[in-house]
């Protein structure tokens, strides 16, 4: 039998599907449709949302409107827990002037994908953060971290933990209030999950301070995050009709979806705060305003099957 005694009473989901999710899509979104897509999200009970990048235009076109879609959400940003990716220090100054109370920067594991990604060292890389992160705090700002390649790479294989936690620690070090641990490329198992997060431990990294993201290349995104929730996990990144993937890193698919995840969580008695009605129509919504697939189960099968929606 099952055991659920080590799992937590909540969880927060966090919708990374507005910036992570759309960023690798070939269709690019107006900024209208992406702020419906926000709004209902917020609407559906997502306590967390990452809306935009404030990256060069030319590197990824699909989310080239940062500043105005901020504009667009400024009412909602006292009330609500929505955040931005600033890569660098010009990606903080536009950042600051539109009022956004949560960066994020985003860190590399491996030599390789930092220098896909982040053309830099994965020291040269940290020393960019550094002030970033700095000026973000001194600004009362929250900042989340994201580590990706966290468990495999693939350009250099299987990524030792000792490579993670040695860039986990230099971002707390540094200032960061979370951190999202990434399976960017979907090869992680729960094995691995348990041997990172003690890793972590060990370096006195709690797992208060931690939130996962897990890619479902391997079909394993599932079985990883309930693995990291009886670890004492609590954050959860999720995107909307599992959108996503990472456009320097080609053999990563599509995030774990939301949908998925929330209908996980509630079978598990687990709160979250969503409804999950109202996400599927955001889902539903998603589909017929773009034509964008949805690539969650879970909506497939019950989009046009409302007998079976959670009452």
């Amino acid at each position: 039998m099952f055991d659920r005694k080590g799992l937590p009473k909540a969880v927060t989901v966090y919708e990374v599907g507005p910036r992570d999710g759309l960023q690798n899509e070939t269709q690019v979104l107006s900024t209208l449709v992406k702020v419906g897509l926000i709004k209902r999200l917020i609407g559906a009970g997502l306590p967390a949302v990452e809306v935009a990048s404030f990256v060069r235009p030319d590197l990824i076109p699909a989310l080239e409107d940062a500043e105005e879609l901020l504009a667009e959400l400024a009412p909602l940003l006292p009330k609500h827990r929505l955040s931005a990716l600033v890569p660098n220090q010009r990606g903080l100054d536009r950042a600051l002037k539109t009022g956004i109370r949560e960066v994020a920067v985003f860190a590399s594991a491996t030599e390789s994908f930092a220098r896909a990604n982040l053309n830099s060292t994965v020291a040269g890389s940290l020393d960019i953060f550094t002030p970033v992160i700095k000026q973000a705090r001194d600004a009362d700002l929250k900042v989340r971290g994201y580590i990706s390649m966290c468990f495999g790479d693939p350009w250099e294989g299987k990524v030792a933990t000792k490579q993670i936690v040695d860039v986990a620690e230099r971002l707390f070090a540094d200032g960061i209030t979370e951190l999202s641990l990434g399976d960017t490329i979907g090869v992680a198992t729960p094995g691995d999950v348990i041997d990172l997060l003690d890793a972590l431990d060990a370096r006195g990294i709690a797992r208060s301070l931690l939130a996962v993201h897990f890619h479902d290349t391997y079909g394993q995104a599932l079985s990883n995050t309930l693995t990291a929730l009886q670890e004492g996990i609590t954050t959860v990144d999720s995107s909307i009709g599992g959108l996503g993937g990472c456009p320097f890193a080609k053999s990563a698919t599509g995030n774990l979806a939301t949908e998925d995840l929330v209908w996980q969580l509630h079978g598990l008695g687990i709160s979250t705060g969503i409804d999950f009605t109202a996400l599927l129509d955001t889902s539903r919504w998603l589909r017929d305003t773009t034509g964008l697939a949805i690539r969650s189960k879970t909506a497939v099968a019950l989009m046009d099957n409302k007998r079976m929606v959670e009452e």
